[in-house]
């Protein structure tokens, strides 16, 4: 096998060559995407979230976002902010950051990091009157890649998700590859 075949592996998809490095490359650039907006939030860094602003200063990371959606799914999200709603997204971004970054957990990080994305695309509402895109904007576009990094074993070049597969921690083979 040449190194630009595609070769499966128990029934995954694992990319070689140069397709595999580019991938590795986008890899470790979302997970940054991911990480920058927990750290931000956290720890008011001073880019989208002042000083004063940050979690560790008592502010909500959600609740300012989602009490100024608008759309028909307003009351739902802002129904959603408060303290859980604070762990799960501040986790979810740090964890799918890391776990990009890190090239392991990808099929977790890929549930994770697409579900909040999910919920980003529904709480911009993209269907209302003056969205660029009513269909596709950087939310289905992280999803997609999230996916798509899982299935190829996109953490295997310049990442750990070969030694981590490989390792004795139960899943590392199967659901936490």
């Amino acid at each position: 096998m040449t190194k630009t075949e595609i070769a499966p592996i128990s029934g995954d998809i694992t990319v070689s060559g140069t397709a595999a490095r580019l991938l590795a490359v986008c890899r470790i650039l979302l997970g940054f995407v991911f990480l920058w907006p927990a750290l931000d939030k956290t720890f008011g860094l001073g880019y989208a979230t002042p000083p004063e602003g940050a979690w560790v200063a008592g502010q909500s990371p959600a609740a300012g976002y989602l009490s100024h959606i608008e759309g028909p799914l307003a009351g739902l999200f802002a129904g959603l902010a408060g303290p859980v709603s604070d762990v799960l997204f501040i986790l979810g971004m740090f964890g799918t950051g890391v776990a990009l970054i890190l090239g392991i957990g990808l099929r977790v990080a890929a549930f994770a990091g697409g579900l909040i994305m999910l919920l980003l695309w529904l709480a911009a509402w993209p269907f209302a009157a003056g969205s660029t895109n009513p269909i596709v904007d950087n939310h289905v576009i992280y999803l997609a890649l999230v996916v798509t990094f899982a299935v190829t074993n996109a953490g295997d070049t310049w990442g750990l998700g070969r030694a981590w597969a490989n390792s004795p921690i139960p899943g590392t083979r199967t659901w936490l590859r």
